[in-house]
């Protein structure tokens, strides 16, 4: 048990944590990073050159973050560093540790706390498409690398049968696709298959069909919007659910939808936040992230739609199976995981 001068130390740690997320969205967004990145010792009036900004506002900057342990100060020629270390975190946008875009999330749930304040006192919830246009950007930057990393390079391995069936020409259905990530990776990766995004929020399939056609793969994607229980296409080998499950009202409604969509011998994807199936097993960092995001994000979505279930971002493996089940799958089976996710494959 701390005593009181402890935990002040605590939160004062927490609230600086907030300040200097500003600090480093900033430093992502103006690239101060990325000119820091492997170029070796730098002065903050070199820095401010390599970036076209003001030296004074760069020193006061990499002051905060030599302050938060981000970058290297030497005090003997007043000059700083970003270690090799950070830059997988910091720099790399292919990095499936790439963490920054979380800060556009933030940033939102600020935007819309007068909102998620709101629904506390009405026990309400709050859609998708309401909240702050940041939350979609950062969400869909925060998890395409990781998609990327491990989509394709790992998890679609671990399902029975499922890449030889991707290789050879398969119907694939990505429900919740949100900007298209995951579908346009998978669409990468296997183009002798068919790939359907759905998602109930039309801006984001919008986005998504730019994105796609960005990424040359209009030729084997199809995006439209519609809800997790309301499109007809049917005969799918693989439906996704890629980290959006729990923000339904009726999970069980969707993936009972799924099943009756699937082919005899198909499978369901189910991606969610790595999480354990009690509280105790989830009083760590990653779980805090998602704890309040959940809070303001995934409990407020589901509950603004009919039956309202809440699961949470935390339901963890057991609760999650139980989903499942409920919704006809004889087989729930963990196939991966990584410091973020669990993820799980259901058969029929």
């Amino acid at each position: 048990m701390r005593n009181t001068e402890e935990f002040a130390g605590q939160v004062v740690s927490d609230i600086a944590a907030t300040f200097s997320g500003v600090m480093s969205n900033i430093g992502h967004k103006l690239g101060l990073y990325k000119a820091m990145a492997g170029a070796g010792v730098m002065t903050s009036q070199l820095l401010a050159d390599k970036t076209n900004t003001h030296e004074r506002y760069i020193r006061e900057w990499l002051n905060n973050q030599v302050a938060g342990g981000y970058v290297v100060y030497n005090k003997e020629n007043n000059s700083y560093v970003l270690p090799d270390e950070h830059i997988p975190v910091l720099v790399d946008e292919e990095s499936p540790m790439f963490l920054l875009p979380a800060l556009d999330v933030a940033s939102s749930l600020w935007l819309d706390e007068d909102k998620v304040k709101a629904v506390f006192l009405s026990g309400e919830g709050i859609a998708w498409s309401e909240h702050h246009h940041r939350l979609f950007c950062g969400s869909e930057a925060l998890f395409r690398p990781g998609y990327k990393a491990h989509l394709t390079g790992g998890w679609i391995q671990a399902l029975d049968g499922m890449e030889e069936k991707l290789e050879a020409g398969a119907k694939v259905a990505d429900i919740g696709c949100g900007h298209g990530a995951s579908t346009i990776v998978l669409a990468q990766s296997y183009q002798h298959s068919r790939f359907f995004g759905i998602d109930n929020h039309d801006e984001s399939i919008v986005i998504a069909r730019a994105n796609a056609k960005e990424a040359g793969v209009n030729a084997n994607i199809k995006f439209h919007t519609a809800g997790a229980k309301e499109y007809t296409e049917s005969g799918f080998d693989l439906i996704c659910f890629m980290d959006c499950l729990h923000d339904m009202g009726d999970p069980v409604g969707a993936a009972r939808h799924a099943l009756k969509r699937l082919k005899k011998n198909g499978s369901v994807l189910l991606v969610e936040p790595a999480a354990g199936d009690s509280i105790h097993e989830n009083i760590n960092p990653v779980s805090r992230l998602y704890y309040a995001a959940s809070t303001a994000v995934c409990t407020p979505c589901s509950l603004s739609q009919e039956v309202g279930l809440a699961l949470g971002a935390q339901a963890g493996e057991k609760r999650l199976s139980e989903i499942m089940q409920a919704a006809g799958f004889g087989s729930v089976r963990r196939v991966a995981e990584t410091a973020f996710n669990i993820v799980l494959e259901a058969q029929a």
